[in-house]
């Protein structure tokens, strides 16, 4: 059963904390005195406790220490619920107020001042391509010091039988052409195993991560089409960590550093 203090919020228990490290609030606590402190809701319960503590040897001033811990332990629980965020699509579908997707999506670019780095399995062509990347690949143009790198996933229908290097260079045709709306092109990585022959030896890169500037990471199941992150019911979490930022961007630089991902151009 969860103790009557965890039952209060902040604000009630600062003012019950303020009481007993001043010296307002001694034992034996009268319902009265406390009454004016906590919500008539808690009231019984929280005498009790208190009553209880005292009996037990504690001082107002422990018990005002004790508080100023829960008081810290809800103010970093409180950071951490700002800081991470549901991101869902399609936006008409959404019942817990999340943030939709491809406005999450956007806003990190647009928040972006040094760093890119996406994943993805699919990318979208043409005008739906110019939606998700013209603002991004803009920045890019107009500022040298913004990188951008961009892992992707290259596919082999089953039964195709047509040479990898030719796929490849095809492939990076095909973003030149048909994906990238910008001059200067991002850094772009495939898995060579997407093109292997042999079913049972093929993989395919099917991460889907946005990580800005070593700090903010969106790990969602959308692709970068217009479908994912308008149509397609689509879940994610965006979260505000430099912890977990580094971490992700370490492993994709591993994948790199290891050759398991490629440079496509």
């Amino acid at each position: 059963m969860s103790h009557p203090f965890r039952s209060l919020g902040r604000s009630s228990l600062v003012s019950l904390a303020e009481a007993l490290a001043a010296g307002r609030l001694n034992p034996p606590v009268s319902k009265s005195a406390l009454g004016t402190l906590v919500p008539d809701v808690h009231l019984e319960c929280v005498h009790n406790a208190l009553t209880e503590w005292f009996a037990d040897g504690a001082s107002p001033t422990h018990v005002a220490r004790t508080l100023g811990v829960l008081i810290e332990e809800r103010a970093a629980a409180q950071r951490m619920e700002d800081r991470v965020q549901l991101v869902w699509s399609p936006p008409e579908l959404d019942e817990v107020h999340a943030r939709d997707t491809s406005v999450v999506v956007q806003e990190l670019f647009a928040r972006a001042r040094a760093t890119v780095l996406i994943s993805t399995y699919a990318l979208d062509k043409k005008e739906k391509a110019l939606a998700l990347f013209g603002a991004l690949a803009s920045r890019m143009d107009a500022e040298p010091n913004l990188m951008v790198r961009v892992f992707v996933n290259i596919h082999r229908t089953p039964g195709d039988t047509t040479d990898s290097d030719r796929m490849v260079r095809e492939f990076a045709a095909h973003i030149r052409k048909n994906v990238w709306p910008g001059e200067r092109l991002p850094d772009l990585y495939y898995d060579p195993r997407s093109l292997e022959t042999e079913g049972n030896q093929r993989a395919v890169l099917h991460a889907k991560a946005v990580v800005v500037d070593g700090r903010y990471t969106l790990l969602t199941s959308a692709n970068f089409t217009e479908a994912a992150q308008e149509r397609n019911i689509e879940a994610g979490v965006l979260i505000d960590d430099v912890r977990l930022a580094g971490r992700v961007t370490q492993q994709f630089d591993r994948l790199a550093a290891m050759k398991l991902v490629r440079p496509l151009l």
